[in-house]
């Protein structure tokens, strides 16, 4: 007698290393990866990737970093660690809100030199960076200083950072975002089934994540 094999789940998961939403969901994906058969693949997706563009979305820089602090509260209220959140230290911060194409180009840079494993660890350190720490994580240096801390070697990865193709593959998960009418970060597509998951608490996603396997499952054996 044979049993059919425990289905696993592809799941693209864009993400902007400003997000406030993403750095709550990251972790909740990180332990649902130990529980069922996930393929995690990161797409990195920059909502405003200049200073200027920043400006002009918000109507000015101090405007921009008061309403996305704004926006930090929220994520608080609904994290399972808000004490991760730093408000007050990013708000006294000389500097303005980071705009997120360097963190993108870091994530990619450590994908190329570690794989999908390198850009979520990189990720993750550069969320920390910014949200827990208070750093500017538009910064080269500091984007540098966080790759040597992550256990990169800080000459290939800053190589890497500024290889023109790293723009590309950057630009190119922003086109596969467009073409999956992807507007906002965090956004998780299952790839076998085309559902999005909805961002909340860890036993939602577990739930969500069960049906689209039921889902596969019915097609593996209709």
């Amino acid at each position: 007698m044979t049993h059919s094999p425990t289905p696993s789940l592809t799941l693209d998961f864009f993400h902007d290393v400003v997000c406030g939403w993403c750095f709550n969901l990251s972790p909740r994906l990180h332990r649902l990866a130990e529980e069922f058969e996930l393929d995690i693949r990161h797409r990195t997706f920059v909502l405003q990737d200049s200073p200027a563009r920043m400006a002009e979305v918000f109507g000015s820089m101090a405007q921009a970093k008061s309403t996305i602090l704004d926006h930090w509260a929220a994520c608080r209220e609904a994290s399972e660690a808000p004490q991760r959140f730093n408000i007050e230290g990013m708000r006294s911060a000389p500097f303005d809100y980071p705009h997120g194409l360097p963190g993108a180009l870091a994530c990619q840079a450590a994908q190329y030199l570690a794989g999908q494993a390198g850009h979520w660890q990189m990720f993750d350190a550069i969320q920390a960076a910014h949200l827990s720490e208070a750093r500017d994580v538009a910064d080269s240096s500091v984007l540098r200083a966080i790759a040597r801390e992550a256990g990169f070697n800080a000459l290939a990865f800053m190589r890497r950072m500024e290889d023109p193709a790293t723009l590309e593959a950057v630009q190119a998960d922003q086109r596969l975002a467009r073409g999956l009418r992807v507007s906002v970060v965090p956004t998780v597509i299952v790839r076998e089934t085309g559902q999005r998951l909805i961002n909340g608490p860890l036993d939602s996603l577990r739930a969500q994540l069960l049906d689209n396997l039921r889902l596969v499952s019915n097609e593996l054996t209709s």
